[in-house]
């Protein structure tokens, strides 16, 4: 039997008291934070120009890595080709890749790792690594072979290049410098159009590991130029690189949520964010951005490889300039809804706990807030949490603002309190190259294998060794079967000098290097030590 009140303006009266006067409380809606961390260095000559290196921190940015929708580089630069006067616009071409998780990470933890991110004319292919790039479809390959193994001691899984799990502040020292391990060609692809002689090659500094890794087939930067034969010449393959390149870290998503209270005020909390911090409490973050001339490197190793001398592969620091920072810089985090305009996004006041600092001439990093950040729960105290909980207001010249709040003055009707942000733990599907017994995998095929790494974000990755001229990279390269003789007789040359406990790139003053996963350094086989190179072909979930 329903009961009818006899007084119903009773229940009117109860409903005031209950909720006060204005808009009611919201459920906390979806949102993101993402923006870009501005690092201003000094500007150094032209005739640096050919090609950089750099030392970069690298932390769990995230407390819990929280599914695919995430993506956030760290600090990294974006390298182009050098052109004299004004850049030619709709060209679009560069060496952007570095430390982070991206939407097509397929085996992520919070431990970031290393894509190479060559980019061909305006995105038309991109090249991650050897046997990664743009998308998985190797019936319609874009990239995928735009990177050949160097190394005979470090394993690539397509997936990014592993660092060791825990890192946590320790610095990546990495760089591309050009290596004249081709000769140039007058034709591509059949086609009227030259193709260059610079194979950009990455050096990485770390830990466990030191030396030469990969690198970008000139072919990658010219094969746009066999449809587009006016654009020829302007690329990588070609070009010199312009030494005085940008200096960001770019998030594209973090997770977060925005609610309103009762009273109609709005408030935001983010998943945990967090950044490395020394003892003292300030950030190391980048340190010696460093461009060379000819004369570093290539000079030295052409010379060799036209017969003379063999040389070191120590990078030579003569010929070498160091970018300074002057403690400047600036960010544009932003906290929105998904499907927000541009316009409407409203900045983080980022500021009010972050200071930029120029540790010293060579050296840049963050001043925390000691209020507003707090140490976060790693067994090294190497980590700090910046501020999750922000309210929206307007700053003096009325435009809105997210600053920061305490967690106990966010209203509980906001329901921010019980906003989750768990970790991920998705399957994710294998990474399989192809198994057809005439493709370049297959023919003329590996020389031994299969073996097997288990690597430490849960994956298990499978690889072969290949003769150097005969991995799928090089038999796509658009080279015959005598301009890859040539190149193998040359890398034997690098492979029975340039060893792995060699230096090669100049080392850091300050701070610790990371290490790459354990599991992603191997050994040649007896006998395959010289001219033969490890190649993944499949990485995939332990069972």
């Amino acid at each position: 039997m329903q009961i009818v009140p006899r007084h119903p303006w009773l229940i009117v009266c109860l409903a005031f008291l209950w909720h006060p006067v204005g808009v009611v409380a919201e459920e906390p809606q979806k949102s993101e934070m993402a923006g870009y961390l501005l690092v201003p260095h000094s500007r150094v000559p032209e005739k640096y120009n050919a090609g950089f290196s750099m030392y970069v921190a690298a932390w769990p940015l995230l407390k819990n890595y929280p599914g695919q929708q995430f993506q956030s580089g760290l600090f990294g630069t974006w390298m182009f080709a050098q052109h004299d006067g004004k850049k030619p616009k709709d060209q679009y071409s560069d060496i952007e890749g570095g430390l982070g998780w991206w939407r097509d990470t397929r085996f992520a933890t919070e431990t970031p790792k290393f894509i190479m991110g060559g980019v061909a004319l305006n995105f038309s292919e991109w090249a991650n690594g050897p046997g990664a790039g743009k998308g998985r479809d190797w019936k319609k390959p874009a990239g995928h072979y735009g990177i050949a193994q160097l190394s005979p001691w470090v394993l690539w899984p397509p997936d990014g290049l592993n660092l060791k799990q825990g890192t946590s502040g320790e610095l990546v020292g990495y760089g591309y410098l050009p290596l004249p391990l081709t000769s140039p060609k007058k034709t591509t692809a059949g086609k009227d159009v030259p193709t260059g002689d610079q194979s950009w090659t990455l050096f990485l500094n770390t830990g466990n590991f030191k030396g030469p890794v990969a690198f970008f087939t000139p072919y990658f930067w010219s094969r746009p130029t066999v449809e587009k034969p006016e654009l020829s010449g302007q690329f990588l393959d070609t070009k010199p690189s312009d030494p005085n390149k940008a200096l960001q870290m770019e998030t594209q998503h973090i997770p977060a949520y925005i609610s309103k209270d009762a009273k109609g005020d709005t408030y935001a909390r983010v998943a945990p964010v967090l950044f490395p911090r020394k003892p003292d409490g300030d950030s190391v973050l980048v340190h010696r951005i460093t461009a060379y001339n000819k004369a570093a490197l290539w000079d030295g190793v052409q010379a060799w490889f036209d017969g003379g001398s063999a040389v070191t592969g120590t990078i030579d620091p003569k010929a070498a300039t160091v970018h300074t920072f002057d403690g400047k810089g600036g960010a544009t985090w932003q906290i929105y809804p998904p499907n927000t305009a541009r316009e409407k996004k409203v900045p983080v006041a980022w500021n009010s706990f972050a200071t930029p600092v120029a540790l010293d001439d060579t050296t840049y990093g963050y001043r925390w807030d000691k209020d507003s950040v707090t140490k976060a729960d790693s067994k090294d105290g190497a980590l700090v949490t910046l501020p999750e909980y922000y309210r929206l207001e307007k700053d003096k010249k009325d435009k809105e603002r997210w600053v920061v709040v305490n967690a106990k003055d966010v209203p509980a009707d906001t329901g921010l309190a019980k906003a989750e942000f768990p970790r991920s733990r998705k399957v994710s599907e294998a990474y399989v190259t192809p198994d057809g017994g005439d493709s370049s995998w297959k023919k003329p095929g590996p020389a031994a294998g299969p073996f097997q790494a288990k690597l430490g974000d849960g994956s298990v990755a499978t690889y072969y060794w290949y003769r150097f001229a005969d991995q799928p990279a090089l038999l796509n390269a658009d080279m015959t079967d005598a301009e890859r003789e040539g190149v193998q007789k040359r890398v034997e040359l690098l492979h029975r000098q340039w060893t792995k406990e060699r230096e090669y790139l100049p080392p850091p003053t300050v701070g610790k290097l990371a290490d790459l996963d354990p599991a992603v350094l191997v050994t040649p086989p007896k006998g395959l030590e010289v001219g033969y190179v490890p190649i993944v072909t499949r990485q995939a979930a332990k069972e």
